[in-house]
């Protein structure tokens, strides 16, 4: 990791009020991050997300965001107004959601949407956007921009969309992405594509990646440190080498559900949650 981080969270945390009293989505998360990749793992309902999203100030109405500390770049995160915050999405921090059908506008064809992302952060012509559209697309490798450049989102296939919505969030040129499984609608093949150009984009213009994933195996293989989450908590860090040696018992109930056709077993393994790890976790944090 480079000397000086891109992004630092100490002690984030996040709540959302219910009949029932306050729920802590995300409780006490502490990180940083470089010019690397680094992956959060975690069943569903862990925090992931919500760590995600309350870097770029997008929790949802009703939540509240807290934290001692959220910068990027030198910038306090928890001071900066919407005005500056709308600055740094997409032109400092660009978030990839996992599905783009749910993420690209229905009504808008692929290029103008490419365009409008680069021309709110960048003083350019509508033609000097359109060519530096068309050659993002080339970048995340489709064969034929022009025709994709005028088609409409439901005129393309997922694996696709997913390399458009990588294009639209990297032709501002943020240094810190943020894909929230950004490969969990693909299918295996299609999966490797497109890590294959985020990768790619990523090494090459130097920047830093926050990984959402419940994929551990892929994670493994393609970031270089790795945070584990329960009930809103990093319970483990390492790095994503040294996954397979992990320590703690809910990293390993993860590891030890993953399928495995050298072991045979009647049974299928379950994770066994101890109510003990989030004291654990809080006494350590």
């Amino acid at each position: 990791m480079a000397d000086t981080p891109l992004l630092i969270v100490e002690d984030l945390h996040v709540e959302y009020p219910t009949p029932t009293g306050r729920v802590h989505a995300v409780n006490g998360v502490s990180f940083e991050l470089g010019r690397e990749k680094l992956g959060i793992v975690g069943e569903s309902g862990s925090g992931k997300s919500q760590t995600g999203r309350a870097i770029l100030g997008l929790t949802a109405a009703g939540g509240e965001r807290r934290a001692r500390r959220l910068e990027f770049d030198g910038i306090d995160l928890l001071a900066a107004n919407e005005k500056r915050m709308r600055a740094i999405r997409g032109g400092g921090i660009s978030m990839i959601m996992q599905d783009p059908k749910y993420s690209l506008n229905p009504v808008m064809n692929i290029g103008a949407q490419i365009e409008e992302a680069f021309r709110v952060h960048h003083a350019a012509s509508r033609a000097a956007a359109r060519e530096r559209t068309l050659e993002m697309l080339r970048a995340v490798r489709i064969r034929d921009p022009e025709r994709v450049y005028r088609a409409y989102p439901h005129e393309v296939s997922g694996g696709m969309g997913q390399r458009i919505m990588i294009a639209m969030m990297m032709i501002p040129e943020p240094a810190v992405i943020i894909a929230d499984e950004p490969t969990s609608a693909l299918d295996v093949t299609v999966q490797l594509q497109v890590l294959a150009v985020l990768d790619d984009m990523i090494e090459s213009r130097g920047m830093g990646l926050l990984l959402i994933s419940h994929d551990l195996n892929l994670v493994a293989s393609f970031c270089d440190r790795i945070l584990v989450m329960y009930g809103g908590r990093v319970l483990e860090t390492c790095a994503a080498a040294e996954l397979e040696n992990a320590s703690h018992p809910y990293t390993r109930g993860l590891l030890d559900c993953l399928p495995d056709f050298d072991r045979r077993s009647r049974e299928l393994p379950v994770l066994r949650r101890d109510p003990a790890w989030l004291v654990d976790a809080e006494d350590s944090a």
